[in-house]
């Protein structure tokens, strides 16, 4: 049975900071295109970083250079580090697993149509 679980939420201020995590099971971990996703209300699902079957790692505009997507193959776990958050990254973030294809900036596109999901984690900053 797949499963990926997140964790990591809160609230914070803005200018702050939260790791979110994503463990993944029974599931082959890797090489796949993964990544996090993420919704708030009223809007569209948004892709905000995504790694590839290469090791690639993309983001979307509005998070680059703040967040970042990091992974422990080993213990099967996608991380998410969020920095100088803003009061717009407020949202339900998902992790989500896919298959080899698309790589690069696709990935990181593509991520929020995945079937494989967790329940999601649900960040909040305050301005």
């Amino acid at each position: 049975q797949v499963q990926l679980v997140e964790s990591g939420g809160g609230s914070v201020q803005a200018g702050g900071s939260l790791r979110l995590s994503c463990v993944v099971s029974g599931f082959p971990y890797r090489p796949y295109c993964m990544g996090w996703f993420r919704q708030a209300p009223g809007k569209e699902h948004e892709g905000v970083a995504g790694v590839d079957s290469d090791g690639i790692t993309t983001y979307a505009d509005s998070v680059k250079g703040r967040f970042t997507i990091s992974e422990d193959n080993a213990e099967h776990t996608l991380y998410l580090d969020m920095n100088s958050m803003k009061p717009e990254d407020a949202a339900m973030y998902y992790c989500a697993t896919g298959p080899p294809q698309p790589r690069g900036f696709e990935c990181v596109q593509a991520v929020p149509s995945f079937g494989y999901r967790g329940q999601g984690t649900q960040v909040t900053v305050s301005s």
